[in-house]
C-alpha cells in the first residue's frame, strides 16, 4: 500500500542552528516519516540553509509562493504553524485536510514581547495577532496544542468563533476530533556526552566549578534579571558557581530585535559578573546541546508573573528532563507543576532573588544529586518521547478528514482576518536584505509583489 503523503510547513528554517519551532518540525518530520511519505517545506522569504543529506524525508526550500502552493495539491495532509495562513492565504483555502499547530499562543506572547512599545503600536500588533489566530482556528480541520491548559484556552476562542457547534459536537461530543494535545517532545535516544564544552574548556570556567545553565534564549517575557541578581548571593556561599546562558542570538533573525539579551549583559557588567561568574554564549547547535546539559550541575528557567506564563510550555525544561538535569523553575506554568510533582528540582516564586539563590544552594549541596533523581527523570522522560506525544497527529495523518462544519462556516464571514501579511513586511524585508544582500533582496521583493498582485487579480 502506498504511504500517505504528508506536508509539513515550518515558519523557520532548519539546519545546524535551530530554535523551538524549527526543532518541533524537524522532529515531526523524523517521526512521521516512519509511517508516511513526508515533505518538510521551508517557505519563501524564510532564511535559507544548504540542503541536508541522509534524511528520511524530503526537505524542500521553496523559492516562490507558487512552488509552496503546488506542494499543497500534491499531498494528502498539511501541517503548519504560526502566521503561515495569513502570509500565504491559499493555505487557509485549501481543500486538503489541514492541521494547524497552536502550540505557541502568539497573542499572549506578543503582549509581553511588545510591552515597551507605544500603546498605538501595541494595539496594531495585537490586532494582527488576533487576526492570525482567528484565521488559524476558523480554517483548521484539526488543531494541536501543547497542554490541557492551552486546549481549554483555544476551546474558549473556538466557541466564540463558531467552531463549537452542532456539526463538530455531533461528530465527536468531546471535540477530540477538532483539537488535541501534542506537546513538545524528547528524543528517544538518551543524551550522550560527546566532547567537553564547559568545565575546563570554556574561558574562566574551571574543571571543578559548579555550572548553572540557562537553556535557550533570553526573551523579554523571561526573568533573567532575578537569576543574575541571585549570583552574588550564591557566590558568597559557593565561590565556584558559574551561570552560563546557552544562547543570546536566535537563528530566527526576527528575534534579534529583542533587547532582553543586551540588557542581561549590561546588568551582569554593572554587578561585576560579566565573563567572571556570568557567561553569554551565541547559540548552541541543536546536536551539541546534550554536551552542555550533561556538564551542567543545575538547569534554571525563570519567568515573570504574567498571562503568557499560565499558558506557556517552556521547552527548555524538556531538555533538562532529557538530560536528567536537576532544575530551579518559577511557578505558574504546566511544566513547573511537573517539576514539583515529580521532584525534579525546586520551584520558586517570581522575582525573588534570595529564594532563587537559596534553592540553588540547597541543590548544589546535595551529593550525587543527579543519581538520586535519576528514577524520577526516567519516569517523566517516557511520557514525553516524540513518538508518544505525537500520537494524535499520527492518527490524524493515518485517516485525515475535513472538519464537518466547513460548509456551515462558509456562510459565516471570517471575523478579523488580520493585517499580518503587511505588518510583517518591514521585518521580513530586513531578513532578506541582511541574509541575501541588496541585489538578491530586489529580485526576491519583485517576485513577492508580482505574486501578491496576481493574488489580488483573482
Amino acid at each position: 500500500m502506498k504511504a500517505r503523503r504528508v506536508l509539513l510547513i515550518s515558519n523557520e528554517s532548519v539546519g545546524q542552528h535551530m530554535a523551538g519551532p524549527a526543532i518541533r518540525y524537524w522532529e515531526f518530520a523524523h517521526v512521521l516519516s516512519r509511517y508516511f511519505t513526508v515533505t518538510l517545506a521551508i517557505p519563501p522569504f524564510v532564511t535559507q540553509k544548504p540542503k541536508l543529506n541522509g534524511l528520511d524525508f524530503e526537505l524542500r526550500f521553496c523559492r516562490t509562493p507558487a512552488e509552496l502552493q503546488a506542494l499543497t495539491t500534491q499531498n494528502e495532509v498539511i501541517v503548519t504553524v504560526s502566521d503561515m495562513l495569513s502570509i500565504y492565504p491559499f493555505l487557509a483555502e485549501t481543500t486538503t485536510p489541514l492541521v494547524v499547530d497552536m502550540y505557541i499562543p502568539l497573542i499572549l506572547e506578543g503582549l509581553q514581547k511588545h510591552a515597551t512599545h507605544s500603546l498605538s503600536q501595541r494595539n496594531i500588533l495585537h490586532a494582527g495577532y488576533r487576526g492570525v489566530h482567528t484565521r488559524q482556528l476558523r480554517s483548521a480541520d484539526f488543531i494541536i496544542c501543547a497542554s490541557e491548559k492551552q486546549k481549554d484556552y483555544w476551546l474558549g476562542w473556538l466557541t466564540a468563533l463558531g467552531r463549537v457547534n452542532p456539526y463538530t459536537h455531533h461528530d465527536d461530543p468531546t471535540l477530540a476530533k477538532l483539537i488535541a494535545v501534542v506537546p513538545f517532545g524528547l528524543p528517544r535516544q538518551p543524551a550522550q556526552h560527546c566532547r567537553q564544552v564547559l568545565k575546563g574548556v570554556y574561558p574562566n570556567i574551571a574543571p571543578n566549578d559548579q555550572v548553572i545553565l540557562w537553556g535557550g534564549g533570553i526573551w523579554n517575557w523571561l526573568d533573567w534579571q532575578t537569576i543574575i541578581r541571585a549570583m552574588p548571593l550564591l557566590c558568597a556561599e559557593q565561590p565556584h558557581c558559574k551561570l552560563f546562558f546557552m544562547g543570546i542570538k536566535s537563528p530566527n533573525m526576527a528575534s534579534t530585535a529583542m533587547t532582553a539579551a543586551m540588557q542581561a549583559i549590561e546588568l551582569s557588567q554593572e554587578l561585576g559578573l560579566y565573563n567572571q561568574q556570568v557567561f553569554f554564549n551565541d547559540w548552541v547547535p541543536y546536536q551539541e546541546r546534550q554536551n552542555y546539559l550533561l556538564e551542567a550541575d543545575i538547569g534554571v528557567s525563570l519567568h515573570t508573573a504574567h498571562l503568557e506564563t499560565r499558558f506557556s510550555f517552556r521547552t527548555r525544561l524538556l531538555d533538562y528532563i532529557w538530560a536528567g538535569l536537576p532544575m530551579v523553575a518559577t511557578a505558574g506554568d504546566v511544566l513547573s507543576e511537573e517539576v514539583a510533582d515529580e521532584q525534579l528540582g525546586k520551584v520558586v516564586s517570581s522575582g525573588d532573588a534570595i529564594q532563587v539563590s537559596r534553592a540553588l544552594l540547597e541543590l548544589l549541596n546535595i551529593p550525587n544529586l543527579r543519581q538520586q533523581l535519576q528514577p524520577n527523570f526516567e519516569r517523566v522522560r517516557a511520557k514525553y518521547e516524540w513518538e508518544t506525544v505525537m500520537l494524535p497527529l499520527i492518527q490524524f495523518c493515518h485517516a485525515p478528514y475535513r472538519a464537518p462544519d466547513k460548509p456551515y462556516l462558509a456562510n459565516i464571514p471570517l471575523i478579523e482576518p488580520g493585517l499580518t501579511t503587511w505588518q510583517a513586511m518591514p521585518t521580513r524585508a530586513w531578513h532578506m536584505l541582511k541574509n541575501y544582500g541588496l541585489r538578491q533582496f530586489v529580485v526576491k521583493a519583485k517576485e513577492y509583489f508580482r505574486w501578491k498582485l496576481n493574488d489580488f487579480r483573482f
